[in-house]
């Protein structure tokens, strides 16, 4: 009986650290495009009518995100994948806990993958229209005056 807790306690721990079960192998993103109201497509074959649009992706998949309105220019954003924090962590119970297998499911599944940038901005040009250039800041230097000094 003994034998029987023990195995069953070390599946919940093994469990506990993989990232498919606390994690899932899927992940939402968000992608907001100015002006608001344009249309957002993925190269996923997911579309959203207006932005903002939050689809549910897998976790290891990386594509690419498509902004249009009528008037504008159409806009894009590569969507990539790295390890986040979080699936750093379930990767680390893993191997605590000796979940190899954990390890295997969790790279198979991206389950340790996180979206970046999420969420992702499009900013779309009017036709026609010079994309709005931001200027440096550049450190004022204060100008010096020389004064006369009095004689004496």
């Amino acid at each position: 009986m003994k034998s029987k807790m023990l195995a069953a306690s070390a599946a919940v721990l093994a469990l506990v650290g993989c990232g498919s079960i606390t994690r899932g192998t899927t992940e939402s993103v968000t992608i907001t495009a100015s002006p608001d109201d344009a249309k957002i497509s993925t190269s996923t074959g997911q579309y959203c009518p207006r932005s903002p649009c939050t689809i549910e992706v897998k976790r290891k998949t990386e594509f690419t995100a498509f902004a249009e309105k009528e008037g504008y220019e159409k806009g894009s954003i590569e969507i990539k994948t790295k390890v986040g924090g979080n699936g750093a962590a379930g990767l680390a119970g893993n191997v605590l806990v000796g979940g190899v297998i954990g390890i295997g499911v969790d790279a198979a599944t991206g389950a340790a993958l996180d979206h970046f940038p999420n969420p992702a901005y499009i900013v779309l040009n009017r036709i026609g229209h010079a994309p709005a250039k931001i200027e440096p800041k550049t450190p004022h230097k204060p100008r010096h005056r020389t004064t006369a000094k009095p004689s004496v």
